[in-house]
C-alpha cells in the first residue's frame, strides 16, 4: 500500500511541475484582447487560427506539404520572444511543423508578410515544448521568402 502512495505522490509532483508554474493557459478571449490592444485587422479561420496579411506577395502560394523558406520571429502575447530566424529565414517542410504553420503559411504567397496568432491547440497544446508553456498562444511575424 505504501508503494502505491509513494507512486501516486511522485506522479502528482511530476505532473504538477511545468516549465512555468505561474503560466495560465490562454484562451480565445486573450487572443481577441491582443488583437484589439494592437489594433490588428485579423481574420479567423474555422480552426481558430488568426492571421493578418500585411503584404500579400506575388509569387507562388505553398500547399500544406510544400517545402518553404520563412523569416520569422515567434513571441508570446506579452511580447517575450521565444524563437527567431535570421534574415535569410529557415527552410522546412510544412507537414513537419506545428498545425498553425501548416495551415497559416499557405495563406501567403512568396514575398508575403504578416502575422499568425496561433492558439495552443494548433501550437504545442496543453503540454508545451521546452521553453513554451502548455496552453500558450503563439504569435509569429512571418515573411514567406520562397516556396522551394
Amino acid at each position: 500500500m505504501k508503494s502505491y502512495l509513494y507512486l501516486f505522490i511522485s506522479i502528482f509532483i511530476f505532473t504538477s511541475c511545468s516549465n512555468d508554474s505561474n503560466f495560465e493557459p490562454q484562451t480565445e478571449e486573450d487572443i481577441i484582447k491582443y488583437i484589439e490592444d494592437n489594433n490588428l485587422e485579423a481574420n479567423r479561420t474555422n480552426s481558430g487560427l488568426y492571421y493578418v496579411i500585411e503584404k500579400s506577395g506575388s509569387g507562388t502560394r505553398p500547399t500544406s506539404t510544400s517545402n518553404v523558406t520563412v523569416a520569422y520571429k515567434g513571441y508570446f502575447l506579452d511580447g517575450e520572444t521565444f524563437d527567431q530566424s535570421n534574415a535569410n529565414g529557415a527552410t522546412f517542410p510544412l507537414n513537419r511543423v506545428i498545425s498553425g504553420w501548416t495551415e497559416g503559411i499557405p495563406l501567403f504567397k512568396e514575398g508575403g508578410e504578416g502575422v499568425l496568432i496561433i492558439p495552443s491547440n494548433l501550437g504545442y497544446g496543453p503540454s508545451g515544448n521546452s521553453s513554451i508553456p502548455g496552453g500558450a498562444v503563439l504569435v509569429f511575424d512571418i515573411k514567406l521568402i520562397s516556396v522551394n
